[in-house]
């Protein structure tokens, strides 16, 4: 069919056109909201690389996530950053640890949340890795135990999902295991799947206070230059007992999103990281972009991309424009 008796253009005439025709469509049911805990009361501490994100104690993490709520968003992601830290990260699955104390606390202010918990050593050890250091080196296979006692202290206090991000081999198996064994078949398990070692995290690492001590993460994160081991360290995840896997950083690796999305017949959740976050924020800041429209641009070509869950700190933001749209 040929020019004139076919004209693209006719499609993009009007907004009611270029709506009913409109391929990928954002909702906020797609969105994951990531929240910085920390110990105290009355604590909000603005993250100066991520404007608009703070670290925030209990009690206003709860009337955040109650605001985000009426926004009608109905997921976060939980960080936590300890009182103390040591070499083991044992704050991260002590009982009292400040994650476990905003799961219960959390659930019983706002029981509609969905709580996903972030498993990890990094925030917690004193050395920043994501697992116990033997000889210089993260050694995998005694990192798992560890591992699967943080998941489980996170469902005893009441998550609903357990998001795995330390990229240790073998570590989905053993946490389902020990979900399973205690009881906690029901708490599902979101794997950071095909986490790379990117250089967009820095934000995050300033928020979270988690910047390795030595060396980097490179050892066990994944090369960026790599896409058919992605879909390898998915299929092992899956295998492993994961209900959803994920891949992180999202706007540069939107080719891997499309890979597994055409891969894999699993829900994919992609993680807008904190430095694609805070790139938007500062240029919207100088008005070199529209900070609105960029996001919005984002978000919709992570999910055209496959992602079905999309976590971003632009989730309070984008939820607004997606509220006034509907008006």
């Amino acid at each position: 069919m040929l020019f004139p008796a076919y004209r693209p253009r006719r499609l993009r005439s009007s907004e009611n056109i270029r709506e009913i025709v409109q391929e990928t469509r954002l909702s906020i049911s797609d969105f994951v909201y990531p929240m910085f805990v920390v110990p105290g009361t009355k604590v909000m501490e603005a993250i100066n690389s991520m404007p608009g994100i703070f670290r925030q104690s209990i009690d206003n993490a709860i009337n955040e996530i109650k605001e985000i709520n009426g926004l009608g968003i109905r997921a976060v992601l939980l960080f936590g950053i300890p009182e103390s830290k040591d070499e083991f990260g044992s704050k991260g699955y002590d009982e009292n640890g400040i994650i476990q104390r905003a799961i219960r606390k959390i659930k019983e202010e706002v029981t509609e949340v969905l709580l996903i918990t972030d498993v990890c050593m990094c925030e917690y050890s004193s050395h920043g890795h994501c697992g116990i250091i033997r000889n210089g080196r993260v050694h995998n296979d005694e990192t798992l135990q560890y591992l699967a006692r943080i998941a489980l202290s996170h469902a005893k206090a009441g998550a609903d999902i357990v998001a795995p991000s330390d990229m240790m081999d073998g570590r989905v198996g053993v946490i389902r295991e020990a979900l399973d064994e205690n009881g906690f078949d029901n708490v599902g398990i979101m794997s950071y799947s095909a986490k790379y070692a990117s250089a967009f995290y820095g934000p995050f690492r300033d928020a979270a206070q988690s910047t390795p001590q030595f060396g980097d993460r490179r050892g066990y994160q994944m090369d960026p230059s790599n896409v058919r081991e992605a879909l390898r360290e998915i299929s092992l995840d899956i295998q492993e007992g994961a209900d959803i896997v994920m891949i992180k950083p999202a706007l540069s690796y939107l080719d891997v999103i499309k890979a597994a999305r055409e891969e894999f017949d699993y829900p994919i959740a992609a993680y807008s990281v904190s430095g694609e976050y805070s790139m938007v924020k500062a240029a919207g800041g100088f008005g070199w972009i529209d900070e609105t429209k960029v996001m919005m641009e984002i978000l919709t070509a992570i999910k055209r991309a496959g992602a079905d869950i999309l976590i971003t700190y632009f989730a309070k933001d984008a939820a607004m424009v997606l509220n006034t749209s509907k008006r």
